[in-house]
């Protein structure tokens, strides 16, 4: 009997990276094409380790590392990378004199409303793929596996 070959195996029952994989590949091209065409064909899925946590308040390249499970020295390359695409400034932090808070420029808050948007459309889209209470369930239970350990 002829051994299954790790192509039929992985089509058949895909591991969690595999199925983690097929979700966020497709959602990332889709996300930062539809991005590319409000004008936003710059923005990588990379950069998402800050657009996605900045606010109005803004935040410390520390706390973006933090929330983005990235380096500080990856987060500091980013950082350097939107500000030179016009997405990011850092100031002074009136907080704390000795570090910079990041915020997001017009363009920057552009990019993430624009982001917000589509990936409301797409999530809508799943939910509906799915059922409205199954999707729910799935989100709630992909936070219990990715979410920060108790204990």
């Amino acid at each position: 009997m002829a051994k299954e070959r790790r192509i039929d195996r992985a089509e058949r029952d895909p591991d969690l990276g595999m199925l983690a994989a097929r979700l966020l590949y497709p959602l990332q091209e889709e996300l930062f094409a539809r991005l590319a065409e409000c004008g936003h064909d710059q923005v990588r899925p990379r950069h998402g380790a800050i657009l996605a946590y900045l606010d109005e308040a803004g935040a410390t390249p520390t706390e973006l590392a933090r929330m983005s499970a990235q380096h500080k020295q990856v987060i500091g390359r980013l950082l350097d990378e939107l500000e030179d695409l016009g997405y990011v400034e850092r100031r002074l932090n009136p907080a704390d004199r000795r570090s910079k808070l990041v915020v997001l420029t017009d363009r920057g808050r552009d990019e993430q409303a624009q982001a917000d948007r589509i990936l409301g459309e797409i999530e809508a889209r799943l939910a509906r793929k799915i059922g409205e209470d199954r999707y729910a369930r799935f989100r709630s239970l992909l936070r219990d596996l990715v979410g920060p350990d108790p204990g």
